[in-house]
């Protein structure tokens, strides 16, 4: 329990550290005023003041903030955030959510880097399923499927998965390109549909960084595709996990290794950077769709109709936050 708790405040506070300090980087970038860095919530247990940013450090292991000058009171400074144009301020709130994308570019990268990345080339051919019948050898690399072009394994996977009939592949063998057909087998347990092939694995430091893009963005997909379902009413896999659930999910990552403790991180990095994006009050997505409207408008949103909007849209997913927690309480019993 200690291990999971520790892994837990680790890899939340890496996603929280590397969101604030994208909006922090782009505001200093901007010549804005910041006041306090913060990681954490409630009492302050350690702080220092270097220039004109006090850096904190609080009790609660749960989120963080920086408060900008401005931000949220009238500020007649010409470094305040209120006084800078739409197009700064949207810069600096949409820079916390890229931040966390780029995190989870960087985590998978290491990953890929210390263990390697898969390769449209294959590696092993397993005997008697249907990529070593109809003719598959290691060393063939895997061009397109049915018609599809293939450049990477994630494609290779993704397209067999889906796939309802007969594959045709495109390979090229020693220079020359050839053609296969092979009707892929239902696998036991998992229900997947497999040919039976593994990969190459490379290991390169640029390649593993393109690797890192590809996955972050293949995963930005999926969860956007599964928020799409959900939304439409349409069968989704999968369920909506609570913060004890997640609680869970790192300490089986903890307890396998580190390399499957930063998986984790990265995906919960990406997650947490869509869900700030979502068009909702409170969330960077609200706070930049106000910027958008007060730029079609011509002139800002009356601050204190913009903030009874935050404060509501905070209330509400707190709600949704306490339904969450008392879901993931009671599947515990």
């Amino acid at each position: 329990m200690f291990v999971t708790i520790v892994s837990f405040i680790v890899v939340f506070g890496l996603m929280v550290l590397f969101h604030e300090m994208g909006h922090f980087l782009v505001a200093k970038l901007n010549h804005i005023k910041v006041n306090e860095f913060a990681i954490g919530m409630g009492p302050r247990i350690f702080y220092k003041t270097l220039g004109e940013t006090e850096y904190s450090l609080r009790l609660l292991p749960l989120g963080g903030f920086i408060k900008m000058e401005g931000e949220d009171e009238a500020s007649d400074s010409p470094r305040s955030f209120s006084n800078q144009s739409p197009l700064r301020r949207i810069s600096v709130v949409i820079a916390g959510p890229a931040m966390n994308f780029l995190l989870s570019i960087l985590l998978l990268a290491l990953i890929a880097f210390s263990v390697g990345f898969p390769t449209q080339i294959i590696d092993e051919v397993q005997p008697g399923l249907p990529a070593e019948q109809s003719g598959m050898v290691a060393g063939d690399r895997i061009v397109a499927i049915n018609g599809e072009p293939i450049d990477s394994w994630n494609e290779v996977t993704e397209v067999i998965s889906r796939s309802e009939g007969e594959l045709s592949l495109v390979l090229e063998r020693d220079g020359t390109s050839l053609s296969l057909a092979m009707m892929p087998e239902i696998e036991e347990g998992s229900g997947r549909r497999i040919i039976g092939i593994s990969p190459v694995l490379e290991k390169a430091l640029w390649s593993s960084v393109g690797y890192g893009v590809e996955q972050t963005g293949f995963i930005i997909g999926s969860i956007f595709d599964f928020l799409g379902d959900l939304i439409s009413g349409a069968e989704v896999e999968g369920e909506i996990i609570g913060p004890i659930g997640i609680v869970g999910i790192v300490g089986e990552a903890a307890s396998t290794g580190i390399l499957s403790l930063a998986f984790i991180a990265a995906y919960l990095s990406i997650n947490l950077g869509i869900i700030n994006l979502l068009p909702f009050p409170a969330l960077d997505g609200g706070r930049i769709l106000f910027l958008f409207f007060e730029i079609v408008r011509g002139r800002p949103i009356p601050p204190e109709k913009e903030g009874m909007a935050h404060f509501i849209g905070f209330a509400l997913l707190m709600a949704l936050m306490v339904f969450v927690l008392y879901q993931d309480i009671m599947k515990l019993f």
